[in-house]
């Protein structure tokens, strides 16, 4: 075995084993693997084996399709056998949620260029016999669905690593993970010490025990899963051809083929936590004991979806551990605040998705970031306040619901409220209803009189539509208050903060007193972030942007740390209030001494607010005349009783995030991870007209920011009003043109203000023309939509900037 490496992958996954075949396949050859028993040992051996494409979110559905495409590669470049069998699937809608659910997929599908279809029962009956379709409206068929063997495919892609310069060393247990001051690894096994530039931790069922080796908590848990393989069926093994997978949510099941049988595997509601105190590394090749008593409801559903079920026998039964993360997505990624330390874990799917995670993962360590967005596996996306006490009902909740409609307004209750501003039980008396963004609880709306306190989940208009409706009104007409704690907010202080915000940021940075927006960009020049950078002083700084990418942009500022300057994540400790409205400026001059009449737009000052000193900036997301006032976290609520006090005289209500995403539409303002992602670039968003193409820094991104300005994008960010029915446009529905799907939405809804539909979406340059007429496909139906040019409320900023 080798002492020295540039890459140490721990576990013997199929995981780690894609990891180390990227790591070859894009050009680092001196990387190896250690397992402390066989490959496939954990969860792996014992996975049903199954792979589909359907994923809510587009980047994860795009790599588990690299994924599927992958195994014939493997197989031609190995000459081993992956067991594939490209068999086809169905996913069952018996309501009109999951229906809807099937259609907003299907609509993805279109451009991402996946080729599903949605079909009828009477279809579903051909495709799938055994099926009693009886109560099914409709389904989704996928082609690609299929299953394989876990053993051959782990093997071939560890053969597959191997010829690429790879080793793998078997029966080698990781004793300690220890860094070193410049940065590099001492792997510790019970074979020796290794010395590697780069840890990878594909730990599965281990990975939390070998995280807390480096001193890092991952937020996954086990759950104990259970399949069933029949005897013989001769309805199965009489059919010319191999009978399709079949995914019926209502049961919570799904199905497939096996050998003359069939396997079906159950979501069951009685959900099992396994190993809650941790994974005993004895553990390995073993199964649990079958726990029939826990699937009885779902069996018995199962018996009348699939009759041919009632007369078969269980010929086996597989009771094994695979872990989740606390939303089910893999944790993929650098772990913030270690530096050369990698996350592999919490793929629950790793036969749809290995492949995608390797290939990202082997992306993010050689060429420093993925091709594409991938937040919704980035280890990032969860923060440091995160523990086992709320990823374990956490887990179980989403287990529980593996199979069950995500809906785009969906508020999940387990594990809350966990974190909360010093407003919770304010708001909670003034009727707020709850939703919750990086752990932290915030309101979406506030319910008066009898408007519902639960916002029935739909992928249409919802129930809080029309309270909605009246809190957008209460901004425009009078003024309205919500909190700042959905902002991430970070202090820059330090003798070289502003050369190092000109580094970092690709924007003007201001001068003392004032504000700026400005895009962050990767070294590849796609967007990274959207902030707002104030100056309080040329040695201090607060810059801000979304509550949810905190450890991700923290992460970010680490890897670029500079002498001279320190980043202070003060997000729950600075927190505060924004008014807006045309009575904004009257309540703030009510609660103030200080004389604010010649405040600018983009002013920002220090002010004593009531008793509260502040930092108050004249800028509002809602488009409107408002102001960001922030303070100390523990003078919060003096700072409400203030505002709320002096609101009152001109019409003050309170308002949520619901009412911000319908007010930010009147101005087509973009939000991050919709309009503004690492998938996108400044010249496709718009945002470039914020970069400081003439200052004197070399921020980061600059090159290819400026080669895209030469060449100018293909694509570009579009706004567009849409004769909707009773939904709006979500995110990544299509846009038609002249028949063809020519582009996507990133976002839309309805604007109470203006009483129209609107959506924000990409469409090629050449398309592109004032007017246009498009359609925009929105749950299976063709709704006319026209682009438009400006605002469709002040469009000339004057209320805004007045």
């Amino acid at each position: 075995m080798k002492t020295t490496t540039r890459v140490v992958v721990i576990g013997g996954g199929v995981v780690g084993c894609s990891v180390l075949y990227h790591l070859t396949k894009l050009g680092w050859s001196d990387v190896m693997l250690l397992e402390r028993s066989e490959l496939t040992s954990g969860s792996t051996w014992h996975a049903a084996g199954g792979f589909h494409t359907l994923n809510g979110d587009t980047n994860m559905a795009a790599l588990q399709g690299y994924t599927i495409r992958l195994y014939r590669e493997l197989e031609e470049l190995t000459g081993l056998s992956c067991g594939l069998h490209h068999v086809g699937g169905v996913t069952l809608a018996d309501n009109r949620d999951r229906f809807d659910m099937l259609l907003a997929e299907r609509a993805k599908h279109r451009f991402m260029g996946l080729e599903t279809e949605i079909v009828s029962p009477e279809e579903i009956a051909k495709i799938a016999p055994i099926t009693n379709t009886q109560g099914v409206i409709g389904g989704l068929y996928d082609p690609l669905d299929g299953h394989l063997d876990p053993s051959g495919t782990t093997q071939a892609y560890a053969k597959a690593a191997r010829m690429g310069g790879a080793e793998i060393e078997l029966h080698c247990m990781v004793k300690e993970t220890n860094q070193r001051p410049d940065g590099t690894w001492d792997v510790v096994t019970d074979k020796g010490t290794i010395h590697a530039e780069h840890v990878v931790n594909a730990g599965g069922l281990w990975a939390r025990e070998v995280g807390a080796m480096a001193g890092v908590y991952l937020p996954l848990h086990p759950m104990a899963h259970q399949y069933l393989v029949t005897e013989d069926i001769p309805e199965i093994y009489e059919r010319d051809a191999e009978h399709p997978h079949v995914m019926d949510p209502a049961g919570e099941s799904y199905l497939r083929q096996e050998g003359r049988g069939l396997c079906i595997g159950f979501y069951e509601q009685q959900a099992e936590a396994w190993a809650v105190d941790g994974t005993p590394w004895t553990f390995g090749h073993e199964l649990l004991p079958d726990d029939f008593d826990k699937i009885t409801d779902s069996v018995a559903f199962a018996y009348n979806r699939f009759p041919v079920l009632e007369r078969a026998g269980v010929k086996s039964v597989i009771h094994g551990p695979f872990t989740f993360a606390p939303d089910g997505n893999p944790l993929v990624g650098p772990v913030p605040g270690l530096r050369n330390y990698w996350s592999a874990c919490g793929v629950m799917a790793g036969f749809s998705q290995g492949g995608g995670v390797g290939l990202t993962l082997a992306q993010w360590m050689i060429e420093g970031e993925p091709e594409r967005d991938v937040f919704a596996m980035d280890v990032a996306r969860f923060g440091d306040w995160i523990g086992p006490g709320y990823t374990l009902p956490k887990v179980v909740e989403n287990y529980q619901k593996r199979f069950s409609v995500s809906y785009p307004n969906e508020e999940l209750p387990a594990a809350r409220p966990n974190r909360t501003t010093p407003m919770y039980d304010i708001f909670t008396s003034m009727g707020a209803v709850w939703g919750q963004q990086f752990g932290l609880e915030v309101a979406n709306y506030f319910a008066q009189g009898d408007e519902p306190t639960y916002e029935t989940p739909s992928f249409r208009r919802s129930d809080a539509f029309d309270a909605t409706a009246r809190e957008v009104k209460a901004v425009r007409e009078a003024v309205g208050i919500n909190e700042t704690h959905n902002f991430g907010k970070y202090r820059v202080t330090g003798a070289n903060a502003r050369a190092w915000l000109d580094r970092i940021m690709a924007g003007r940075i201001p001068k003392p007193g004032r504000l700026s927006l400005t895009p962050m960009l990767s070294s590849k020049g796609k967007l990274i972030g959207d902030f707002t950078v104030s100056c309080l002083s040329e040695t201090e700084f607060q810059v801000t942007a979304s509550y949810g990418a905190q450890a991700f942009h923290m992460r970010w500022f680490d890897m670029n740390a500079a002498d001279g300057v320190r980043v202070d994540n003060i997000s729950d400790s600075r927190t505060g209030f924004q008014i807006a409205g045309p009575k904004a400026r009257e309540v703030l001059a009510a609660c103030t001494r200080s004389d604010i009449s010649d405040m600018k737009f983009m002013d920002i000052r220090r002010l004593i607010v009531g008793m509260t000193d502040c930092l108050v900036q004249r800028v509002s997301y809602t488009g409107d005349l408002g102001y960001e006032i922030f303070c100390d976290a523990t003078a919060q609520r003096q700072l409400w009783s203030t505002l709320w006090t002096a609101g009152q005289p001109h019409g003050m209500q309170s308002f949520g995030m619901r009412a911000m995403m319908s007010l930010r539409l009147d101005r087509f303002f973009g939000s991050w991870m919709s309009e503004f992602s690492p998938d996108y670039t400044p010249a496709e968003t718009g945002l470039d007209r914020f970069i400081a193409w003439k200052k004197d820094a070399d921020f980061i991104g600059r090159a290819p920011a400026e080669a895209e300005r030469a060449a100018g994008p293909a694509r570009k960010l579009c706004a567009f009003v849409v004769e909707a029915d009773d939904a709006d446009v979500q995110a990544y529905e299509p846009i038609w043109l002249n028949g063809a799907v020519v582009g996507f939405c990133t976002s839309g809804g309805y604007s109470h203000w203006t009483g129209q539909s609107v959506a924000q979406g990409f469409l090629p340059v050449d398309s592109i023309a004032p007017g246009l007429d498009v359609e925009i496909e929105i749950l299976g139906q063709m709704r006319p939509a026209k682009l438009v040019d400006g605002a469709l409320w002040d469009p000339d900023g004057a209320r805004m900037r007045g």
